[in-house]
């Protein structure tokens, strides 16, 4: 006797649109979302400066491309000039400082600063006479506004610490190296010395 295999039920009407929007979020959200997620994680992102620690180079509002590829480079072991001497960093404060944290919306993070690296690892770091001395030498800023700094003695950089501070060197106005110590390289997220707004172009030299 013939065999009759009964016939698949028909899809109700309101399946197909279903799968349809899961066939098109897979296909077109994932692979919209992916190159974006690799772009801002390994290429460049932006950054929004809050605060006024850098005056008179950066003011509260600017908007920074930050670049993430240097760090990478450097993570991978690859030829990269990062980080260098002058650059605008954008990094955590170190995690074991009372100022590594705080509370927004009852929500504790570890925000993200922005400052000048002025020694890099290896160099002898100084304030004399109010003056920042780097490798014996006395620093010339002519980025960094009128203020005192409190003298501190000679220290040198171990591998993979930097050295950072806020152009803004009016008393209590820039939280940085001077109250935090040493940043870990680990820490950074990258140089950012190029300004897309309100006046685009290249900041911090």
């Amino acid at each position: 006797m013939p065999r009759v295999t009964p016939a698949s039920p028909a899809r109700p009407a309101a399946e197909m649109p279903a799968a349809g929007l899961r066939a098109f979020a897979r296909t077109w959200l994932l692979g919209a979302l992916l190159p974006v997620y690799l772009l801002t994680t390994f290429v460049g992102t932006f950054a929004r400066v809050d605060g006024d620690s850098m005056d008179p180079t950066l003011t509260s509002g600017d908007l920074l491309l930050l670049l993430k590829y240097p760090r990478w480079l450097h993570a991978w072991g690859l030829p990269t000039p990062y980080p260098r001497r002058g650059d605008l960093l954008i990094f955590k404060a170190p995690a074991d400082s009372p100022y590594a944290f705080e509370r927004v919306w009852g929500i504790q993070h570890r925000p993200y600063n922005v400052k000048r690296v002025v020694a890099l690892p290896g160099d002898s770091v100084a304030i004399r006479d109010g003056i920042l001395v780097v490798n014996g030498r006395a620093l010339a800023e002519s980025y960094a506004s009128e203020g005192f700094i409190g003298d501190q003695n000679a220290q040198i950089l171990p591998p993979g610490k930097l050295w950072v501070m806020g152009d803004n060197r009016r008393i209590g106005a820039s939280l940085d190296s001077r109250a935090y110590g040493l940043v870990d390289l680990k820490d950074v997220a990258g140089p950012a010395n190029f300004r897309l707004w309100p006046r685009p172009g290249l900041v911090g030299r």
